[in-house]
């Protein structure tokens, strides 16, 4: 079958765990044509965004990867904003989708893609959004003008050709119910997910990396991992980590540091020999890291990392808010319904971690399993 995903409204960034890389590779490996049709938008080796140059090319995923430049009639910072291409009606055309997954709920393109479909409606277009109100319209000019009355004009327009529009959390589906609206019969909770590690690569991975970085059998690792931001909380991590007085405890931070905070989180980490600042890690070093780990932690905001983490066995100890809610089910804690996490960390030592990472292994299997996910927008109504 051939599969089309339109990186337009967001950025593309090659050889990553994102959702849309994860996607790609599973329909690859599933046996179909894939095209991936992006923006110039990506990220730089340290995780920073950044933009690349219109190209043409085989992606490490597998998939041809053509991406395409915006509309020159206004400058660039805007189109980026309106997120209008050139291009995109002919690369349709050429390549003929029989299933497209645009990823994104805001941007011009999303009308280009709709009128594809009108011309042929055998043709399946499924919407994703990772928009909820943490990332997104978080200031009155862009929630009143550029998501509600640009954004959110489009999509309900070309509503009707879609099948469903695909929200990555319980907050996303509120998120465009409130913010777009639309009825939520029309939205669906498809949450990223990731490739539950098998057991022989599990333990290899997990020997191999705690031998490395000096981590005992008998000791406790705790990763966290990602673009580190006050709302992060890796300040508040620091800190309920030195005030605990378990020796068995490590605690590895990877990814990089806003300068806004650089000098209390360095001070903060030179202040206990347990804890380590790794620097940013490819998405093949973080699978090292995080089934080396016993407990990944997250105390703020929403990260794709946590059901990787789930995926590489780790127990979790996530902030209490409803995106984190129905994946702590005897596998870790939520701050604030299970304690602080000062309390949280003390407790550490009263708990089986063996059995809790069993727990998130197998709540991987069952519900974030790209291969299963993948196969979602191929379904009959």
């Amino acid at each position: 079958m051939r599969i089309a995903h339109l990186c337009l409204s967001n950025w593309f960034v090659d050889g990553v765990g994102y959702q849309e890389n994860e996607l790609v590779r599973q329909h690859i490996a599933d046996g179909h044509d894939v095209l991936v049709i992006a923006s110039t938008e990506t990220h730089s080796d340290e995780g920073k965004l950044t933009y690349t140059n219109p190209a043409d090319y085989i992606g490490v995923e597998g998939a041809r990867v053509i991406r395409i430049t915006y509309r020159k009639f206004m400058p660039e910072v805007v189109m980026r904003k309106l997120r209008m291409h050139i291009g995109l009606r002919d690369l349709l055309n050429t390549f003929r989708p029989e299933v497209i997954l645009f990823h994104g709920t805001c941007g011009w393109e999303l009308l280009t893609t709709a009128s594809y479909v009108k011309a042929n409606p055998s043709v399946s277009l499924y919407v994703d959004s990772h928009e909820d109100r943490y990332n997104s319209a978080r200031n009155w000019l862009s929630r009143e003008l550029l998501h509600r009355q640009y954004y959110g004009r489009i999509l309900r327009f070309v509503l009707p050709r879609i099948k469903k529009v695909l929200c990555y959390s319980p907050e996303s589906i509120d998120f465009v119910e409130s913010t777009y609206f639309i009825h939520r019969k029309k939205l669906e909770l498809y949450p990223l997910g990731g490739r539950p590690i098998p057991d022989d690569e599990y333990a290899s991975r997990r020997d191999a990396t705690r031998a490395t970085r000096g981590i005992a059998d008998d000791q406790v690792l705790i990763v966290q991992a990602g673009k580190q931001t006050s709302r992060k909380k890796i300040l508040d991590s620091l800190t309920a980590i030195s005030s605990n007085e378990n020796n068995k405890l490590r605690f590895l931070v990877a990814g990089n540091i806003d300068s806004s905070i650089l000098d209390e989180v360095t001070t903060g980490i030179n202040s206990d020999d347990r804890i380590h600042f790794l620097g940013w890690k490819s998405f093949d070093e973080l699978t090292d890291l995080l089934c080396a780990a016993d407990i990944y932690l997250q105390p703020g905001t929403q990260s794709v990392t946590m059901q990787h983490s789930l995926c590489c066995r780790c127990t979790v100890i996530l902030d209490d808010v409803p995106s984190h809610q129905m994946y702590v089910k005897q596998n870790g804690w939520l701050i604030g319904r299970d304690g602080t996490l000062s309390e949280i960390i003390s407790n550490i030592k009263n708990v089986d971690l063996d059995v809790m990472k069993l727990a998130s292994f197998r709540f991987a299997q069952e519900h974030l399993d790209y291969a299963l996910l993948a196969k979602r927008i191929f379904r009959e109504e």
